[in-house]
């Protein structure tokens, strides 16, 4: 392939990102839809692009996508309605149409991108047990030397991704992802709506516990605190509120 073909990352055409965003599914658990979080989407996409960088959207199995509603800032719950960034997203319809006919994470040519963003949501953690290509295409990013991102929920492609050695690709790292005291918080507040029983939690397993559980060195930074870090070329973010921070770090790593 020639160096002059458009497709090929250097250092004469703009960094390239691959965004993935979950699918659409139903909660085993509270049998709800969940489905990705704006702000896991948007908030790196601002980022990066201001910086000049060029983003394409990808989710596991492709085609239209939907987000948890409470994270649309129009939302009745107002969850997110301070998200300012998510609004101007969603008000311009060329942005908004991104996660409609998305192509599936098959599709994602590595070498013709720098890094990847596994984004967070409620589906991933029903839902990514079964995203093999994902999985398959996360540590090929991984053993090409590329960044690869996981933020919030979306770092349970952690627990399924694993090196062609069998081992856990976060095994030994130090990571961050949604954390237990968090997962308290969102039970607290399902139960006292009446939502769930207390023998009963939102979520089917922890990022937090898993994350320990396959050798990984997990850190937070504390209840809802906007915090990413990096171990090499693996960057997580702790939450919904961590992806500037997320995406401003894989900005430090590749640069302008």
């Amino acid at each position: 392939m020639s160096l002059k073909d458009p497709n090929v990352v250097g250092k004469s055409h703009p960094r390239r990102v691959a965004i993935v965003i979950a699918n659409p599914a139903i909660s085993t658990t509270t049998q709800w839809p969940v489905g990705f979080w704006w702000s896991e989407l948007t908030h790196p996409y601002y980022v990066l692009t201001e910086a000049g960088y060029e983003v394409e959207v990808f989710s596991p199995e492709g085609g239209n996508c939907e987000a948890d509603a409470m994270s649309d800032p129009r939302d009745a719950s107002g969850y997110s309605a301070s998200d300012l960034i998510s609004m101007g997203f969603l008000s311009t319809p060329k942005l908004a149409a991104l996660i409609a006919g998305t192509k599936s994470a098959s599709e994602i040519d590595v070498d013709n991108f720098d890094a990847i963003i596994v984004a967070g949501g409620q589906a991933p953690m029903f839902t990514f047990d079964k995203a093999v290509d994902l999985q398959r295409k996360f540590v090929e990013f991984y053993e090409k030397g590329k960044i690869v991102c996981a933020l919030c929920h979306g770092v349970a492609i952690l627990k399924y991704a694993r090196l062609p050695n069998g081992d856990y690709l976060a095994k030994g790292k130090t990571v961050t992802g949604f954390a237990n005291v968090e997962e308290d918080f969102a039970d607290n507040a399902v139960w006292s709506m009446n939502l769930l029983s207390r023998d009963k939690h939102v979520m089917p397993w922890r990022i937090e516990d898993e994350m320990k559980n396959i050798g990984a060195n997990y850190v937070q930074a504390g209840l809802w605190r906007g915090f990413a870090i990096r171990d090499g070329n693996l960057i997580t973010g702790q939450q919904n509120f961590s992806g500037e921070e997320t995406a401003r770090l894989l900005l430090d790593t590749l640069g302008r």
